[in-house]
């Protein structure tokens, strides 16, 4: 579960961006969060991985409540995978490298590492890839390899920013589907652009407006 209560986040404290923002998403969820740029997307994202601290208020992850104070920031990474939009691979390390780090995090046994790394690689069409270096794959593949570094150790939360921002629609689609595919053991929430994506997938939808949640509805569109 993730909860916001009275959340306020102010980068400019004449004019907050959060103002007591509660939300909550239950365990399982599939979120889309939506808006123009600026309205927070992003924002509501790093708070909730601490990369950005809050002002007032907490946020509950699972049995763990971060506030102004929260000085857990490993504990909770272990517990969320995340995908960016430009996907942050380690260029140096190879694909296998760059999911053990996400397990070394996670203390996952290094005896299971090998078979781990391998099944997610198999959940992302990455197969046999997992000694190529980031570039040497294409921006879909990449994307991909970033999703498995993500899940991989078991993550029960996975947050995506923009995840199909620079990718074509084929491969938007290609990295949805293993979305689709993930949803069932996961609560997954993705910040996103793409109204056909948001579209077709009918699931839970947030729109957020200058940090005000406008509207939630499951089984709602991309409406701005």
């Amino acid at each position: 579960m993730i909860k916001f209560v009275n959340v306020t986040k102010a980068f400019d404290k004449s004019n907050p961006l959060f103002e007591n923002l509660n939300l909550e998403i239950k365990d399982n969820d599939f979120v889309f969060i939506i808006g123009k740029s600026g309205a927070g997307k992003t924002t509501l994202l790093s708070l909730i991985i601490n990369k950005i601290k809050l002002d007032d208020g907490q946020i509950i992850v699972d049995n763990l409540k971060v506030d102004k104070k929260f000085n857990k920031t490993d504990r909770l990474r272990q517990k969320i995978g995340f995908v960016f939009q430009d996907f942050k691979l380690l260029p140096a390390k190879n694909i296998y490298e760059n999911i053990a780090v996400s397990l070394q995090i996670l203390k996952f046994p290094r005896s299971e590492f090998d078979y781990e790394i391998k099944k997610v690689l198999k959940i992302v069409d990455l197969e046999g890839k997992e000694l190529y270096f980031p570039n040497q794959l294409s921006a879909g593949e990449q994307q991909r390899a970033a999703i498995a570094r993500a899940v991989a150790g078991n993550r029960p939360i996975l947050l995506a920013d923009e995840p199909t921002g620079n990718l074509d629609p084929e491969n938007s689609w290609k990295i949805m589907q293993i979305f689709s595919k993930l949803k069932a053991k996961r609560t997954i929430v993705i910040a996103t652009h793409n109204t056909d994506i948001v579209n077709s997938f009918q699931q839970r939808v947030i729109r957020l407006d200058q940090g005000k949640i406008i509207s939630d509805k499951v089984g709602g569109n991309y409406s701005l």
